[in-house]
């Protein structure tokens, strides 16, 4: 054997005695190491990052807010819309009407001006005298047409329960001396809910002609849109609670009382 090829074969067994690997090989590790970091990096990007207790319980507490946040506004203009879409007025009052604060100020103002002025002759009313009690039997124009009768026939038909008749004629009285345009409207509407309607307790006795008219004169309401029914009332207490009045116990004792008081004044 040549001596040359010797040399190199003991050049390479002492290479791998060594540990040393060829050209070839080193590259092959190389390669595999590169791979190794590649997925090792990709595994460290796809892997899901760990969150804070803390932090996910303050944006659910900020998304919670701005749900409730955006419900709030929902409801604000749902009520907006309501507002604008309110029903017309209905003078019969048999609908569920919405009234701005304004009209029911307005309202309040009128019913309390009515009640004040419609039991205006109530309270102020002196107390009768013999002659005045003896003059209510000849007739109801003269019971009526005296303060003192209005508040002794009234207390009558509060025993009665017919206490709404006289109460809406003396509405009637002050009303028909209404000139002011706006008075006579805001009245008139007072007047029909509190008479008229057939849902108000204190609704009066009415045949169904005069609520038709009474029901055309709410249209243009006038000092005058309450006469017929007016007349229509004073009729009915005419014929049927004045002579109950006259034979009553609350007549005879207050003039047996004023008959007995005369001799001594």
């Amino acid at each position: 054997m040549p001596t040359d090829v010797i040399l190199a074969e003991n050049s390479l067994f002492s290479l791998g005695i060594h540990g040393e690997t060829p050209m070839g090989s080193e590259r092959m590790e190389m390669r595999k190491r590169q791979m190794s970091v590649q997925q090792e990096s990709m595994a460290v990007g796809t892997a899901p990052t760990q969150q804070d207790p803390n932090q996910s319980q303050n944006q659910g507490q900020n998304q919670g807010n701005q749900n409730q946040g955006n419900q709030n506004q929902a409801n604000q203009n749902q009520a907006n819309q309501r507002g604008n879409n309110a029903c017309c007025f209905c003078w019969c009052c048999c609908c569920s009407c919405s009234w701005n604060e304004e009209r029911e100020e307005r309202n309040r103002r009128a019913s309390y001006d009515l009640k004040a002025e419609g039991t205006a002759d109530c309270e102020d009313s002196p107390p009768p005298t013999l002659e005045e009690v003896r003059s209510w039997a000849q007739s109801f124009d003269r019971l009526m047409s005296c303060a003192a009768g209005r508040v002794a026939f009234r207390l009558f038909l509060c025993t009665e329960f017919s206490e709404e008749n006289m109460l809406f004629w003396l509405a009637c009285e002050e009303f028909t001396k209404e000139t002011n345009k706006t008075s006579i409207e805001e009245k008139a509407r007072v007047i029909y809910e509190d008479y008229i309607s057939i849902l108000s307790p204190k609704e009066v006795s009415l045949d169904s002609r005069v609520r038709e008219v009474i029901n055309k004169n709410m249209l243009e309401p006038s000092s005058q849109t309450f006469v017929d029914a007016q007349v229509q009332i004073y009729t009915l207490m005419q014929r049927d609670s004045y002579p109950r009045y006259m034979n009553s116990p609350a007549y005879k004792n207050l003039l047996n009382s004023l008959s007995e008081q005369a001799p001594e004044s």
